[in-house]
């Protein structure tokens, strides 16, 4: 039994959720942990923006059209997002920004699952069911290995 797509995008956020907290309460001179936190976030986002974006967005827009203006708004965000991602990739996290662009980018992220969990998401399940939606996750599960490792190579660094 595969799992559908929305669940597996909220397994995902759960996972970067975790990697969140567990880089606000590293000491505030555990750098090689933040180092290994920030990494992991990196990969994390970006496969997950890869996905989200190559497969998820184009069939949620095509189930349910009313989803435009979310799906466009999600991308602008990953935009942001992306952006953010890059700088930390060769960031020192000695440098006294290092944590100030972790917040930010969480903050972000934070806001950007609130939104599709509870705007568009349950929109999109009801309109794709259950079959389609399993498909849909099942395709996103093989693709995850086709994903950049630079976040500037995701669709939406050039949005």
């Amino acid at each position: 039994m595969s799992t559908d797509a929305i669940v597996l995008l909220k397994n995902d956020h759960k996972t970067v959720e975790k990697l969140f907290k567990e880089f606000e309460k590293a000491g505030e001179e555990a750098y090689a942990e933040k180092r290994r936190l920030a990494d992991s976030i990196i990969e994390e986002l970006t496969v997950h923006a890869y996905i989200e974006e190559e497969i998820f967005y184009p069939a949620a827009r095509e189930a349910v059209p009313e989803t435009k203006d979310h799906v466009l708004e999600s991308v602008e965000e990953h935009h942001v997002v992306v952006w953010m991602l890059s700088e930390l990739l060769g960031m020192d996290p000695k440098d006294e920004t290092f944590d100030a662009k972790v917040t930010v980018l969480t903050e972000n992220v934070r806001h950007h699952v609130e939104e599709e969990e509870d705007e568009w998401f349950p929109e999109v399940r009801s309109a794709m069911g259950r079959k389609k939606l399993q498909e849909l996750g099942q395709r996103m599960l093989d693709a995850r290995g086709d994903a950049p490792k630079n976040p500037l190579e995701l669709k939406s660094a050039k949005a």
